[in-house]
Protein backbone atom coordinates (compact mmCIF):
# COMPACT_ATOMS: atom_id res chain seq x y z
CA UNK A 1 0.00 0.00 0.00
CA UNK A 2 1.29 3.44 -0.94
CA UNK A 3 0.15 6.96 -0.09
CA UNK A 4 -0.33 9.88 -2.46
CA UNK A 5 -1.92 13.31 -2.50
CA UNK A 6 -4.37 13.54 -5.37
CA UNK A 7 -6.01 16.91 -5.94
CA UNK A 8 -5.44 17.88 -2.31
CA UNK A 9 -6.83 14.64 -0.81
CA UNK A 10 -4.61 12.16 1.01
CA UNK A 11 -5.13 8.76 -0.62
CA UNK A 12 -4.12 5.17 0.03
CA UNK A 13 -3.48 3.06 -3.07
CA UNK A 14 -3.27 -0.72 -3.38
CA UNK A 15 -3.13 -3.05 -6.36
CA UNK A 16 -0.94 -3.64 -9.43
CA UNK A 17 0.88 -0.65 -10.89
CA UNK A 18 -0.31 -1.72 -14.35
CA UNK A 19 -3.89 -2.59 -13.33
CA UNK A 20 -6.44 -2.47 -16.14
CA UNK A 21 -9.21 -1.03 -13.91
CA UNK A 22 -9.09 1.63 -11.20
CA UNK A 23 -11.74 1.75 -8.47
CA UNK A 24 -11.93 4.82 -6.22
CA UNK A 25 -13.88 4.20 -2.99
CA UNK A 26 -15.10 6.95 -0.65
CA UNK A 27 -15.58 6.19 3.06
CA UNK A 28 -18.54 7.18 5.19
CA UNK A 29 -19.00 9.89 7.81
CA UNK A 30 -16.78 9.51 10.86
CA UNK A 31 -14.62 6.77 9.35
CA UNK A 32 -10.85 7.02 8.88
CA UNK A 33 -9.45 7.50 5.41
CA UNK A 34 -8.30 3.88 5.23
CA UNK A 35 -11.63 2.46 6.42
CA UNK A 36 -12.41 0.66 3.14
CA UNK A 37 -8.91 -0.61 2.36
CA UNK A 38 -9.89 -4.10 3.48
CA UNK A 39 -12.47 -4.19 0.67
CA UNK A 40 -9.71 -3.82 -1.89
CA UNK A 41 -7.67 -6.49 -0.13
CA UNK A 42 -10.69 -8.81 -0.31
CA UNK A 43 -11.59 -8.09 -3.93
CA UNK A 44 -8.08 -8.09 -5.39
CA UNK A 45 -7.90 -8.87 -9.11
CA UNK A 46 -6.39 -6.76 -11.86
CA UNK A 47 -7.69 -3.61 -10.19
CA UNK A 48 -6.04 -0.63 -8.57
CA UNK A 49 -7.98 0.64 -5.53
CA UNK A 50 -7.71 4.23 -4.35
CA UNK A 51 -9.07 5.35 -0.98
CA UNK A 52 -9.24 9.13 -0.49
CA UNK A 53 -9.56 10.56 3.01
CA UNK A 54 -12.26 13.20 3.40
CA UNK A 55 -10.94 16.69 4.14
CA UNK A 56 -13.03 17.50 7.24
CA UNK A 57 -12.61 16.38 10.85
CA UNK A 58 -15.91 15.85 12.74
CA UNK A 59 -16.10 16.61 16.45
CA UNK A 60 -13.76 14.42 18.48
CA UNK A 61 -16.62 12.32 19.86
CA UNK A 62 -17.21 10.93 16.35
CA UNK A 63 -13.60 10.71 15.15
CA UNK A 64 -12.53 9.88 11.63
CA UNK A 65 -13.18 12.15 8.67
CA UNK A 66 -16.19 13.64 6.90
CA UNK A 67 -17.08 14.83 3.40
CA UNK A 68 -19.55 17.28 4.93
CA UNK A 69 -20.92 17.71 8.43
CA UNK A 70 -24.16 16.03 9.44
CA UNK A 71 -26.34 15.90 12.54
CA UNK A 72 -25.47 12.37 13.61
CA UNK A 73 -27.71 12.55 16.66
CA UNK A 74 -30.72 13.27 14.43
CA UNK A 75 -29.83 10.23 12.35
CA UNK A 76 -29.49 7.99 15.36
CA UNK A 77 -32.82 9.09 16.81
CA UNK A 78 -34.63 8.70 13.51
CA UNK A 79 -35.34 12.41 13.07
CA UNK A 80 -35.45 13.79 9.51
CA UNK A 81 -34.84 10.36 8.04
CA UNK A 82 -36.08 11.44 4.61
CA UNK A 83 -33.31 13.75 3.43
CA UNK A 84 -34.24 13.71 -0.27
CA UNK A 85 -34.86 17.45 -0.51
CA UNK A 86 -31.75 18.37 1.47
CA UNK A 87 -28.70 19.85 -0.27
CA UNK A 88 -25.94 19.77 2.36
CA UNK A 89 -23.88 22.95 2.71
CA UNK A 90 -20.67 21.00 2.20
CA UNK A 91 -21.77 18.93 -0.79
CA UNK A 92 -20.42 21.24 -3.50
CA UNK A 93 -16.94 21.62 -1.93
CA UNK A 94 -16.74 17.85 -1.42
CA UNK A 95 -17.71 17.29 -5.05
CA UNK A 96 -15.02 19.73 -6.22
CA UNK A 97 -12.40 17.94 -4.13
CA UNK A 98 -13.28 14.49 -5.48
CA UNK A 99 -13.45 15.72 -9.08
CA UNK A 100 -9.95 17.17 -8.68
CA UNK A 101 -8.73 13.92 -7.13
CA UNK A 102 -10.17 11.86 -9.99
CA UNK A 103 -8.43 14.07 -12.54
CA UNK A 104 -5.13 13.71 -10.69
CA UNK A 105 -5.51 9.93 -10.37
CA UNK A 106 -6.26 9.59 -14.06
CA UNK A 107 -3.25 11.73 -14.96
CA UNK A 108 -0.92 9.81 -12.63
CA UNK A 109 -1.82 6.37 -14.00
CA UNK A 110 -3.00 7.30 -17.55
CA UNK A 111 -6.49 5.91 -16.85
CA UNK A 112 -9.15 6.32 -19.55
CA UNK A 113 -12.68 7.14 -18.43
CA UNK A 114 -13.93 3.68 -19.43
CA UNK A 115 -11.59 2.05 -16.88
CA UNK A 116 -12.49 4.24 -13.90
CA UNK A 117 -15.10 3.11 -11.34
CA UNK A 118 -16.22 5.32 -8.46
CA UNK A 119 -18.09 4.23 -5.37
CA UNK A 120 -18.51 4.58 -1.68
CA UNK A 121 -20.31 3.67 1.50
CA UNK A 122 -23.03 5.77 3.19
CA UNK A 123 -21.99 9.43 2.88
CA UNK A 124 -19.35 8.28 0.41
CA UNK A 125 -22.05 6.66 -1.72
CA UNK A 126 -24.08 9.89 -1.79
CA UNK A 127 -21.01 11.85 -2.82
CA UNK A 128 -20.08 9.29 -5.49
CA UNK A 129 -23.46 9.67 -7.15
CA UNK A 130 -23.31 13.46 -6.89
CA UNK A 131 -19.88 13.46 -8.56
CA UNK A 132 -21.07 11.18 -11.36
CA UNK A 133 -24.06 13.43 -12.00
CA UNK A 134 -21.92 16.58 -12.21
CA UNK A 135 -18.83 15.19 -13.96
CA UNK A 136 -18.45 16.30 -17.57
CA UNK A 137 -17.16 12.86 -18.62
CA UNK A 138 -18.75 9.44 -17.99
CA UNK A 139 -17.37 6.86 -15.60
CA UNK A 140 -17.11 3.14 -16.26
CA UNK A 141 -19.32 2.28 -13.29
CA UNK A 142 -20.66 3.27 -9.88
CA UNK A 143 -20.92 1.43 -6.56
CA UNK A 144 -23.50 2.93 -4.19
CA UNK A 145 -23.40 1.05 -0.89
CA UNK A 146 -25.93 2.02 1.79
CA UNK A 147 -26.43 5.57 0.56
CA UNK A 148 -29.64 7.55 0.28
CA UNK A 149 -31.42 10.12 -1.86
CA UNK A 150 -30.39 13.71 -1.20
CA UNK A 151 -30.28 16.86 -3.35
CA UNK A 152 -33.29 15.62 -5.33
CA UNK A 153 -33.91 19.00 -7.02
CA UNK A 154 -30.34 18.90 -8.41
CA UNK A 155 -29.98 15.17 -8.99
CA UNK A 156 -33.20 14.26 -10.78
CA UNK A 157 -32.73 16.51 -13.85
CA UNK A 158 -29.19 15.17 -14.28
CA UNK A 159 -29.99 11.47 -14.01
CA UNK A 160 -30.53 10.83 -17.75
CA UNK A 161 -26.80 11.37 -18.28
CA UNK A 162 -26.27 8.05 -16.42
CA UNK A 163 -28.23 6.08 -19.04
CA UNK A 164 -26.41 2.84 -19.76
CA UNK A 165 -24.01 3.21 -16.82
CA UNK A 166 -23.48 0.02 -14.76
CA UNK A 167 -24.36 0.72 -11.12
CA UNK A 168 -24.14 -1.68 -8.18
CA UNK A 169 -26.48 -0.46 -5.47
CA UNK A 170 -27.02 -2.05 -2.07
CA UNK A 171 -28.96 -1.39 1.12
CA UNK A 172 -29.88 -3.24 4.30
CA UNK A 173 -33.55 -3.79 4.97
CA UNK A 174 -32.92 -3.09 8.68
CA UNK A 175 -30.67 -0.04 8.21
CA UNK A 176 -31.24 2.10 11.35
CA UNK A 177 -29.72 5.27 9.86
CA UNK A 178 -30.81 5.55 6.23
CA UNK A 179 -34.23 4.11 5.33
CA UNK A 180 -34.39 1.15 2.99
CA UNK A 181 -37.53 2.54 1.31
CA UNK A 182 -35.79 5.76 0.27
CA UNK A 183 -32.94 3.75 -1.22
CA UNK A 184 -35.57 1.90 -3.25
CA UNK A 185 -36.88 5.26 -4.44
CA UNK A 186 -33.41 6.27 -5.55
CA UNK A 187 -32.98 2.94 -7.32
CA UNK A 188 -36.25 3.44 -9.18
CA UNK A 189 -35.19 6.91 -10.30
CA UNK A 190 -31.89 5.61 -11.64
CA UNK A 191 -33.58 2.73 -13.46
CA UNK A 192 -36.13 5.11 -14.97
CA UNK A 193 -33.25 7.27 -16.20
CA UNK A 194 -31.76 4.28 -18.05
CA UNK A 195 -28.93 3.27 -15.72
CA UNK A 196 -28.06 -0.44 -15.61
CA UNK A 197 -28.67 -0.98 -11.90
CA UNK A 198 -27.72 -4.19 -10.14
CA UNK A 199 -29.81 -4.01 -6.96
CA UNK A 200 -28.41 -5.89 -3.98
CA UNK A 201 -30.71 -5.66 -0.94
CA UNK A 202 -29.80 -7.66 2.15
CA UNK A 203 -31.20 -8.59 5.54
CA UNK A 204 -28.95 -6.43 7.65
CA UNK A 205 -28.20 -2.92 8.82
CA UNK A 206 -25.75 -0.20 7.84
CA UNK A 207 -22.98 -2.42 6.56
CA UNK A 208 -21.28 -4.07 3.57
CA UNK A 209 -21.94 -7.83 3.54
CA UNK A 210 -20.23 -10.38 1.35
CA UNK A 211 -22.96 -10.43 -1.29
CA UNK A 212 -22.41 -6.72 -1.93
CA UNK A 213 -18.67 -7.24 -2.34
CA UNK A 214 -19.39 -10.05 -4.77
CA UNK A 215 -21.61 -7.74 -6.83
CA UNK A 216 -18.90 -5.07 -6.87
CA UNK A 217 -16.32 -7.66 -7.88
CA UNK A 218 -18.54 -8.72 -10.76
CA UNK A 219 -18.85 -5.11 -11.93
CA UNK A 220 -15.08 -4.68 -11.91
CA UNK A 221 -14.39 -7.90 -13.81
CA UNK A 222 -17.14 -7.50 -16.39
CA UNK A 223 -16.10 -4.12 -17.79
CA UNK A 224 -15.37 -4.24 -21.54
CA UNK A 225 -11.82 -5.38 -22.38
CA UNK A 226 -9.17 -2.69 -22.28
CA UNK A 227 -8.54 -1.20 -25.71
Amino acid sequence: MTSFNFGGLACRVIGPETASVTCVLLHGFGAPGDDLVSLGDHLGGDTRYVFPAAPLAPPEMYGGRAWWMIDIMALQTGARRDRSGEIPDGLAPARTAVLAALDAIQARYAIPDDRLVLGGFSQGAMLSLDVALHRDRPLAGLALMSGTLIAEPEWTPRMPKLAGLPIVMSHGRADPLLPFAISETLRDKLVAAGAQVTWQPFNGGHEIPGAVLAALGTLLTQLPPKA
